[in-house]
């Protein structure tokens, strides 16, 4: 009765689970936020500069131009923008979701003060004298469109009208919008020249009264736009755009719909390897996978995390990466079951001694999550983001939920004499008689000495860094905007496009260009890239123009050379500080010599993808770096399992005393982990595929660093990260005589190191 209870509560729970993803999935991806790449928006960041000479640029001057930004956004009807400070004297504005992106533009950044002067260029009012909200559209006594304003007192209006009439016959109040100082004295010849000047009307009484109508041939847009900046205030700084990205809405439900239909194969495909391979832990394992989704995405909505394109790439690649804990422990069990134990003891056995393979594996890629976070730009941070929550959700579902699980079935007895259900065959269980170990069970890479030919592995390796290395120097890199200069245009039009096309497009706008693509499933995407930063001028035209002839908005970077510089130098940054992470790390968690053998391999496979990408030509951009180290992140997982399996062999041999010895170690433990590490890096390069082949334009190249980088990084951790460990250990060998192991240490306290 006990053991049917056990099964009934399993049927139950996943009847309240299921209900309760099923009734409040819909409400939770409802109330997401969506970044400005999947609802179309735009984003900018500003260089501050003093306004005024002398002026100091700190924390308080930066706080007050960001609640300025913050008015003068509200006024564009923007639900939610995010405006940020960053380092000493930048601020970062993004704005999703925002429909005329051109208006937003030079709404943030246009300087509305007005001011009222004489016709000798003597300032009398400006718009400090204005009351709080004192503008608003209106309509002048012939019903054109014109700005009624109210002024803080009547009574100074009425001083300003007294000077004015004292300076008949030159009694002209003139009205300027954005006058800056440090110009020359406009007079009133060259008043109406000057697109700044709004008018000039005689001041024939003296007028004392709050309220005051202002005309310039407005139309009612332009009206309300002046109203709307003038009530919002002038800025306290200078801004000085250095990055600017705007991504058309059709361009954003284009992605989202592309890689979310990509991620649904990938997944699938997860799923049906899991239950194929893994039988009834691979059922458990998709019940775990569908629960860990919906708890990153519940989390999302909690934390108020903006989902961007690169966000939903790591989503679905963590489902990839989430399935490691279960192969890792269900192949453990199933190592268990070989060697003759209970299914019982088995599950146990195999749940425990898996447990600190999965924490490492885990730590390692959350390691390069927080480096990508820290500092990557905004899309980046969006994948970092998702990386590390998907690493925390996937621990808890695919190690504690699954066990928990399956625990219910394997204590309920129902399991027990049928290892099938685990995919282990009956002639491949050991009788308990022949006291087989794990260790030493065999497998089907046992003919395979990965040893003996290290060092052709060393020449071949080397022979193909230096061709790459060749290679980066006689083609270079086709580096992307992000980290040269220049400006992006990226068209989705509703027909089939040539190179020849949109060039006569371009033309037609005096912006020519020779560096233009097509892609897309129906050639429907272009791109085409300018090594100078088109104006604010010249891409408010541009969009405006591509939309009206392709039918969507274009999607429009520009980055300074400034920018460039930096994002090459941080992510080198990024590198370096990941690399020294994880040589702390593995060292604390396993020693020196398996921490710097680790990282060479991980570098090594990393370095691959570059000269890859200079071979085919493909432009590198900032989530070629997001690619770049979540390959050094995980694929050191693999290494961390092969040398988990070397450290409990080497403890069962208590010491090395001759190098056959140390070659021993390292052939068992790869050929036991070898099957294991190619499922979990198949389970990831699945994912990958389907984002490479069915997954948006945009985070294409992405894809394929990755794809390229997981295969490269399986090599370097079987024949470069443990060679490398044999001859280092080798070397330790001659110089001291014999290897004592871990176990051994710890064990034996009295006994003098030799």
């Amino acid at each position: 009765m006990v053991k049917r209870n056990r099964i009934i509560a399993f049927f139950l729970l996943i009847l309240l689970i299921g209900g309760a993803m099923g009734t409040t999935a819909r409400g939770i991806l409802d109330n997401i936020k969506l970044g400005l790449d999947l609802q179309g928006g735009f984003e900018v960041l500003y260089e501050v500069t003093p306004a005024e000479k002398g002026q100091k640029i700190d924390r308080e001057t930066l706080t007050s131009t960001v609640e300025a930004l913050d008015r003068r956004v509200n006024a564009l009807g923007v639900s939610e923008p995010n405006i940020q400070i960053e380092g000493e004297n930048r601020i970062r504005v993004q704005l999703a979701g925002v429909k005329d992106q051109n208006k937003a533009r030079e709404m943030l950044a246009t300087e509305a003060n007005l001011s009222f002067r004489d016709v000798n260029d003597k300032l009398m009012m400006d718009g400090t004298d204005l009351a709080e909200n004192g503008a608003k559209q209106s309509f002048d006594q012939n019903n054109q469109p014109s700005v009624a304003i109210t002024l803080k007192s009547g009574d100074e209006f009425r001083k300003v009208t007294e000077q004015i009439l004292a300076m008949a016959p030159d009694n002209q109040l003139v009205i300027w919008l954005d006058f800056e100082e440090g110009k020359d004295s406009f007079k009133a010849e060259r008043m109406k020249e000057d697109p700044k000047f709004l008018s000039a009307p005689n001041v024939d009484n003296v007028l004392s009264q709050k309220n005051v109508e202002i005309t310039g041939n407005f139309t009612v847009e332009e009206a309300q736009q002046l109203a709307k900046l003038l009530n919002a205030g002038s800025l306290p700084v200078k801004l000085d755009e250095v990055y600017s990205t705007s991504v058309g809405a059709k361009f954003g439900e284009h992605a989202m719909d592309k890689t979310v239909l990509a991620g649904v194969i990938g997944i699938l495909g997860i799923f049906l390897f899991m239950i194929g391979y893994y039988r009834f832990p691979g059922f458990i394992a998709t019940i775990t996978l569908t629960v860990y989704l919906y708890l990153t995405v519940l989390i999302f909505d909690w934390m108020n995390v903006v989902l961007t394109l690169p966000g939903i790439a790591a989503l679905i690649l963590g489902v990839g990466m989430a399935v490691d804990a279960n192969i890792i422990t269900y192949e453990r069990i199933k190592e268990e079951i070989k060697v003759g134990k209970s299914i019982k003891s088995a599950f146990k056995a195999g749940n425990t001694n898996s447990f600190s393979t999965v924490t490492d594996a885990n730590l390692t890629t959350m390691l390069a999550g927080a480096v990508l976070f820290f500092y990557g730009t905004s899309s980046v941070k969006g994948f970092a983001t998702s990386l590390i929550i998907g690493i925390l959700g996937s621990f808890f579902t695919n190690v504690y939920l699954s066990r928990w699980l399956l625990g219910l079935w394997v204590n309920s007895g129902f399991l027990d004499k049928k290892p099938g259900w685990f995919g282990v065959k009956k002639n491949e269980i050991k009788s308990l008689s022949e006291n087989f170990d794990t260790l030493d069970l065999p497998t089907k890479f046992d003919r395979f000495d990965f040893v003996k030919y290290r060092r052709r592995f060393f020449a071949a390796s080397g022979a193909l860094f230096v061709a790459g290395v060749v290679i980066l120097s006689v083609l270079g890199l086709n580096l992307g905007i992000d980290f040269t200069k220049g400006t992006r245009v990226e068209i989705l039009a509703d027909e089939r496009l040539t190179t020849e096309k949109v060039a006569a497009e371009l033309e037609k706008l005096d912006l020519p260009t020779n560096d233009i693509v097509i892609s897309g499933d129906e050639n429907n995407i272009g791109v085409a890239r300018f090594k100078d930063v088109l104006s604010k001028g010249e891409i408010a035209e541009l969009k405006s123009h591509l939309n009206e002839e392709f039918g969507n908005e274009p999607n429009v970077n520009s980055v300074s050379p400034t920018v460039g510089r930096e994002l090459a130098k941080n992510a080198m940054k990024a590198l370096l500080i990941t690399s020294l992470g994880l040589i702390v790390f593995v060292s604390f968690r396993f020693e020196l010599a398996m921490a710097v053998s680790a990282v060479i391999a991980l570098l090594y496979a990393a370095f691959f993808i570059i000269p890859f990408f200079s071979i085919i030509r493909w432009e590198i951009d900032i989530t070629f770096i997001a690619a770049l180290l979540t390959v050094v992140g995980y694929s050191i997982n693999d290494t961390i399992v092969t040398f988990d399996r070397m450290r409990e062999n080497m403890q069962k041999r208590r010491r090395l005393k001759t190098e056959q010895d140390i070659t021993d170690v390292v052939n068992t433990s790869i050929r036991q982990t070898l099957g294991r590490s190619v499922n979990t890096v198949m389970m990831v390069a699945l994912t990958v595929v389907a984002l490479l082949i069915f997954g948006s334009e945009s985070i294409r190249g992405f894809s394929i660093a990755l794809l390229v980088g997981l295969i490269v990084g399986t090599y370097s951790s079987i024949f470069i990260a443990a060679q490398l460990w044999v001859e280092w250990k080798n070397r330790e060998l001659k110089k001291k005589g014999v290897i004592i192991t871990y176990k051994e240490k710890r064990k034996i306290s009295d006994e003098p190191q030799v």
